[in-house]
Parts: C-alpha cells; structure tokens; sequence
C-alpha cells in the first residue's frame, strides 16, 4: 500500500495527534474568523526566528545570557460578527482554545546553556589518568589550549565532524606553534614526514625572500663599483632575467631539403669508400709491380746536394761549359750514370704454358659466352639500337612459323625458305672470306710472331749432310729457312755438307723436323731437259747424275744433328749458301761468324764414323 501524503500542517502538530481529513472543512474555514488565525500563526512564526537571530548574535559575541522563548503574546480578541448566532460563536471560541493548546503543546522548551568546554583541564585529567595507569613513559608534552567548539548552530543543535575536538589521547604528538588574532592557538604535528615537508617548504620561502633580496640589491646597487671590491664574488651575482623566446615557425620544405641532404652525403660517402676500395686494390698491384722495377736514377744524387748550387747535372754533360774550373774542386766532369740492362734471366723466361681445359670445361665455356652474347643482343633490340633479326626459317619449322600462309600455298612458302637457306649460306661464306687475311697479311704476321718467338731467346742447331748433289734438296733446306725466318748459312764441300741455323725456338723445332724427318735424303731423280744447260756451270760433284748421265747412288746418303744450343745473340746477318772446294775456304767462310769450330766438329764426326 503506498505511502500517505504529508500534510502541511503536520508541522504543528505532534506525532500522537490525529490530522484532519482532506474533505474536511478546517477550523480556519468554518470559522468566520480564519483570516485573524492565519494571521496569529504567521506572527508568531516571526517572533521565533527574531528569537533564533538573537541568539546566535548571543553566540558570536561571547554572551552567556540564557536563550529563553519570548512568551507568545495572546492575539486580540476577533470582533464579533454581527451576523454571528451566540451558538455559533461559543463552538468558535471553543475551537479557538482548543487551537491555542495544540500550538502551546508544539512549541520546545528553551535550550539550557552548557557549561562551556575546558580543553586544558581536560587534557590536565587525562594526562592524569594516564600516569595513573604507566601509560605515559616520555615526559609529558607542554599543554595545548584549543578554542573550544561551539557544541551548537545555529539552530540550536549539537553538531558533528570537524566540529568536533581532537581526543586527549592523541594530543601527546602535537604542538603549539602560534597563536592567531582570536586566541586560538595552531597545531602542529610531530610526525617526521610532515615535518620534513615543511622544512621545505620554509627552505622554499627563503630562497623566495633570498631572490627579491637579490633583485632588490641589483635595482639599488651598481654593479660596476661593486665588481671593482676585491672581496666581490661573481658566482653570487644577481641573476638576468630571462625572457621567453618568441615562436619560431619551420619553412616549407626545410626537413625535405635536409633529408636530401643527408641522401646525398651518404651517396658521396659510398663512392668515397667504393673509390677507396678500389684504390687499395690498385696500389696493392702497383706496390707487387715496384718490387720488381729498379727505380730511375734521380737528377742529382744526395752527396752531391749540399755541393750543387743549381741541383743538377746539366752542366756538365756540355763540353766547355762547366761552372767548376779550379783545381781544387770537389766535382769533375767525371760521371757516369749505369745503363739499365734487362736481366737475362727475365729476358730469355720461357712464356708459362696455358692451362688446357677438357673437352666438357670447353663446351661450357662456349655456352656461356654464346648466353652472354645474346644477353647483349637482346638488350640492344629492346632499347632500339638495333633491328630484331627476321625470323629463322626452316623446312622443319616452316608450318609452325608461317602458319596459314604455308597452309594456303606450301609450294611458295617453300620455295621462299629455300631461297632464305641459300641466302644465309652465301652470308656465311661472305662472312669468311671477309675475316680471312690477303697474302700480305698472312705474311706479316708470321713475320710478327717469329719475332716474338726470336725475343725469347735464340736457338742454334747444326746438321752435318753427307751429299747435296740433289737439287731438290738444297731447295727444301732454302725454301723453309726463308720461311721460318732463320738466319745462317750452307756450306757446300765435296767431302760433307756443313747446314748452321739460328732463329726462335719454335722456328728451328719446325726446321729440326724437316731436316731429320721430312726429306727423303736416299732420293735422286735426273734433271729436267730444261735446266741441262746449267750443268756446265755446276761443279761437277754438284751434279744428281755421274758420267753416264746416270743418277748418283744416294742409298747411304743421310742427315746428322751434331750441335743445338743457345746464343746470347744471332751469328750470322741472314742465310745464305756458299760453294767451298777446300777446307781452308769453309773454315775462312765461318770465321767472320765466329763458327769455324762447327767445321771442326762436323770432320771429327765423320773421322770418327
């Protein structure tokens, strides 16, 4: 069942009286009178809270009056109506004293005044009690007077909270520090942490009053005439003022450019190290290369620095045009400077022979270059430097290349790829007569590689032959040492054929193949009728035929390599042949080139055969 709703006049009624119904008619409103009711009530309303008013001013003041109601003064008696029965008007009065008691009943009664509240004494009891008890061991702290609390507000009520006093019991840990304008005396407590903090804030405060001190003194004192004091310390100068530092705004675009910046450093120092790098490498191969080059002679050598007003030589290399004349003179024109030889030893170092790779490293090595090659091409075709190649046409491919044109007409398209076929064969033979060297060309450079082979080293071997009356002989030993481009010499005797030669080593191998393997020395077939009529001329045991105009037996014929060496230098100028009928002409003929002991050799050879 829900809860009734208040009446507004339970305020002046007690909690045991009965409040009248909302549909019945109140006295105010069944007496004529009820205004002049209304009227009382409200006035005695303002009479309790002048009431109130004074006694809290009581209480601000420190006057101990007792608050006592001011008696209500009884309302003056209502006219009578002059329409009123006498009935009427006594169930009026009635009511009316029945209302006045009801409001009598209502009213609280004064409000005693309390003995007022004695901190010290108390605190003095309770110190008291505790000593009683051994509580206490520490001596006891100085007495705390606190305002006492006013025990009511403003209404006369006690109240609570922070109102209330601090118990005795915890009045041992507090002090009094002050006390105000109105006798009331502050508290502090002696707990470490509280007292720590406000050390510092009293340290706080000092070093504010310290600051104004010092703003104060440099506002009054000049500071020039007291830097001049010899006691004047600069580290206790007053401190400038500092100004706050206006807002600076970034330009568009200044951390972009800065960034770049840095790429770029850093793109400069990755070549730097790259260029280092390979600069390293490169004078790791120039320092291998010094070890093994002998330095230049210098322009003047270091004993002669201090002696030499110009630092050079120049002088003296023109005749009649020293600058030192006298006698005494520590230089003459006396100075030689070595000429730089080749070692011979580097000189005649054979070439180191080339790795030969198998036939499958070959096949690789091909592969791989032929992949390269056509990367390159490729590469070329894309970028446009160069046209592709039209497409390579076969007869095994002509029907997948050419598609619907082969199958429209196969005898053309297949014609077309054989004229293709044929066209790339010439190419390809154009080609290799276009890379293949004239005459000349061929010649010159084996001339070029003779030479080079020369530089290497001269090589010299000698052939003893017992008859060269074949002329097809004398023109096989001719023909090649011209070719092979062979210096030396033929000797031609009745009794042996003395054949000296000189040149590379892999032009006499070849000439050492052709003397010993090659020619057929047991053959001799008679002249052609056409070369009779130098018969005459020839000596006669120059002749391939005898008398009889026969052949000469050349069974026994035969070549013998009696010497091959080496020699710092060529001996003979270019080959040649020469005719000697005796011994003393053969030896005369090799004593210009130094090789008259190869004579001797070759007839001890034969002596002793």
């Amino acid at each position: 069942m829900p809860e009734k709703r208040p009446h507004p006049d339970d305020h002046f009624q007690n909690g045991d009286a009965k409040r009248s119904r909302s549909n019945q008619a109140s006295p105010a409103q069944d007496l004529p009178n009820g205004s002049m009711i209304e009227d009382k009530a409200e006035a005695e309303r303002k009479a309790r809270i002048a009431m109130l008013k004074a006694k809290m001013a009581t209480q601000r003041s420190g006057a101990a009056a007792p608050l006592t109601p001011s008696p209500i003064s009884p309302a003056p008696a209502a006219p009578s109506l002059p329409t009123a029965t006498p009935a009427v008007q006594n169930d009026a009065s009635a009511r009316l004293a029945a209302l006045r008691a009801r409001v009598a009943a209502n009213t609280k009664p004064s409000v005693e005044e309390k003995p007022k509240f004695d901190m010290a004494e108390a605190i003095a009891r309770a110190k008291e009690r505790a000593a009683a008890a051994g509580v206490l061991q520490r001596p006891a702290s100085p007495a705390v007077v606190l305002a006492p609390p006013s025990q009511e507000d403003n209404f006369g009520r006690a109240r609570g909270g922070l109102g209330v006093g601090l118990h005795p019991a915890l009045l041992g840990d507090v002090s009094v520090t002050s006390t105000s304008s109105r006798g009331r005396q502050a508290i502090a407590p002696k707990f470490g942490t509280t007292i720590g903090n406000r050390r510092l804030d009293a340290a706080a405060d000092a070093t504010k009053e310290r600051k104004k001190d010092l703003d104060l003194y440099s506002k009054t004192v000049d500071l020039e005439a007291e830097k001049k004091n010899p006691y004047y310390d600069p580290s206790f100068a007053p401190v400038k003022e500092r100004r706050a530092k206006p807002l600076t705004f970034n330009p568009a675009g200044k951390f972009i450019a800065q960034a770049q910046a840095l790429k770029e450093q850093e793109h400069l120092e990755a070549m730097k190290r790259k260029i280092a790098a390979e600069t390293r490498v490169s004078n790791l191969q120039e320092d291998l290369e010094k070890v093994f080059l002998v330095p230049v002679p210098p322009e003047i050598e270091w004993w002669d620095e201090a002696l030499l007003t110009d630092k050079t030589y120049a002088h003296f290399d023109e005749p009649g045009k020293s600058k030192i004349d006298t006698e005494d003179s520590l230089i003459t024109v006396y100075i030689q400077h070595p000429v730089l030889l080749m070692p011979p030893q580097e000189k005649n170092a054979p070439a180191s022979k080339p790795m030969y790779l198998t036939k499958t490293e070959q096949a690789k090595l091909r592969r791989q270059k032929r992949h390269a090659d056509l990367k390159e091409e490729q590469a070329k075709i894309r970028l446009g430097f160069k046209e592709p190649p039209p497409p390579k046409v076969k007869k095994s491919n002509m029907m997948r290349v050419l598609g619907e044109l082969a199958v429209k007409d196969p005898t053309a398209v297949e014609a077309r790829v054989n004229r293709e076929i044929a066209q790339r064969a010439a190419d390809h033979e154009a080609a290799n007569e276009e890379r293949k060297l004239t005459k000349e060309q061929r010649a010159e450079k084996l001339r070029l590689q003779q030479e080079a082979d020369a530089k290497k080293g001269i090589k010299v071997s000698v052939y003893k032959v017992d008859n060269l009356c074949y002329g097809k002989h004398r023109y096989q030993i001719d023909v090649n040492a011209k070719e092979h481009g062979l210096t030396g010499t033929v000797i031609l005797h009745p009794q042996l054929n003395l054949v000296i030669v000189e040149g590379g080593a892999h032009s006499v191998t070849a000439f050492r193949k052709l003397m010993l393997n090659r020619i057929k020395w047991t053959e001799n077939v008679a002249p052609a009728p056409a070369k009779e009529e130098r018969r005459e001329v020839e000596q006669v045991w120059l002749r391939a035929e005898d008398e009889e105009g026969k052949p000469k037996d050349m069974s026994l014929n035969k070549c013998t390599l009696i010497w091959e060496g080496e020699e710092k230098q060529r001996a003979f100028r270019k080959w040649t042949s020469k005719v000697c009928e005796t011994d003393g002409e053969a030896k005369e003929a090799l004593k210009w080139n130094k090789m008259e002991n190869m004579w001797t050799l070759a007839k001890s050879m034969g002596r002793i055969s």
